[in-house]
């Protein structure tokens, strides 16, 4: 079976593909690189032994989807494609919702046009917006998102609903992700983000490695045991697996099917810096500064529906993802060199 990977150079995109190929699928990956390396492909030749077709281009070509589709027999498409930074799509909007929201439009029209009716949607759990209750469970109403990627996601989510309900042969896969971080045990493949992150632990990534001075921790009087905000952290290979196991369980039965993938328990800020610490031998000093808007305090999934339907659940230890995440960092002081 051979699936295509939009944004599959990217840092889950690219974790996925070295896990499909282990499960014994073919992969074609579709990747426009304004967010991610060419660099990458070498190196899962490296992990996989294969050497997975690569197209550079946008998903809202729709003169490379056709030539993607014709070249080779797709039966499912995971879709990553997208633009991820919150605080840039408070600032641009135009171009979060033309790329996240229109691309997965046109994407979605040219699969139906290649009969391909099979789709994994990688969603977040921006789309709750700040719901009254933790756990999040997948019943959740989608609520206010605060920014415009999470709108993104939302839109997107609610357009490939609408066209399940429309043609009842489509299998539709939404899987509402937590915070991904780790890298592949080889060292090869990892996360790059372009400039200053955003996200928490390539933040501390740059400052072991010495391109920032110090971490900013946004916000030291959450009503949390230690007053920092609290994620639910899960290894970005666990989340590949995620979509492996969605996809035995339910990518050949038509529906809309919702998972959230996530481990269950939340980490703070200074939990998060201390196990780094412990993983890297380095210290990483730290300013606690006012809160960001639109941040919440705290919230985590509940994996047990997931678990139950798929069979999947997290395995690897927040130590892991920390000693990962540091020898990937550390073997690759400048991610992919380009």
């Amino acid at each position: 079976m051979t699936v295509l990977i939009t944004g599959g150079t990217g840092f889950i995109g690219s974790h996925t593909a070295v896990s499909l190929v282990q499960s014994g699928y073919d992969v074609v990956i579709l990747d426009n690189l304004c967010n991610s390396s060419a660099a990458v492909l070498p190196r899962l030749q490296h992990i996989t032994g294969r050497n997975i077709p690569f197209y550079q281009g946008d998903i809202r070509d729709r003169q490379v989807l056709r030539q993607i589709f014709s070249e080779h027999e797709i039966e499912s498409v995971i879709h990553f494609a997208g633009l991820k930074a919150v605080g840039e799509s408070v600032a641009e909007p135009m171009k979060y919702y033309g790329n996240n929201v229109y691309g997965s439009l046109v994407l979605a029209e040219e699969m139906a046009h290649a009969g391909v009716l099979k789709i994994v949607f990688s969603s977040s759990a921006t789309v709750y917006g700040n719901p009254d209750k933790t756990p999040y469970t997948e019943d959740l109403r989608p609520g206010d998102t605060t920014n415009p990627y999470g709108a993104s996601k939302s839109m997107a989510e609610r357009i490939l609903t609408d066209i399940q309900k429309a043609d009842p042969r489509w299998s539709v896969i939404l899987l509402r992700y937590f915070n991904p971080i780790g890298a592949h045990e080889s060292g090869l493949i990892g996360e790059q983000p372009n400039g200053i992150p955003n996200n928490l632990l390539p933040y501390i990534c740059q400052v072991a490695g010495g391109k920032l001075e110090q971490l900013s921790v946004f916000g030291g009087d959450y009503p949390t045991p230690d007053g920092t905000g609290m994620r639910d952290y899960i290894h970005v290979m666990d989340l590949a697996e995620g979509h492996i196991a969605a996809m035995k369980a339910k990518g050949g039965l038509s529906g809309v099917h919702l998972f959230n993938l996530g481990s269950g328990r939340a980490y703070s800020v200074l939990e998060i810096i201390r196990a780094f610490e412990a993983a890297s031998g380095l210290s990483i000093p730290y300013q606690i500064k006012p809160r960001r808007a639109g941040d919440l305090a705290c919230f985590f999934a509940d994996p047990s529906y997931t678990k139950q339907q798929t069979g999947w659940e997290t395995k690897r230890s927040l130590a892991q993802m920390m000693e990962d995440s540091w020898r990937w960092v550390s073997r690759n002081p400048n991610g992919y060199g380009d």
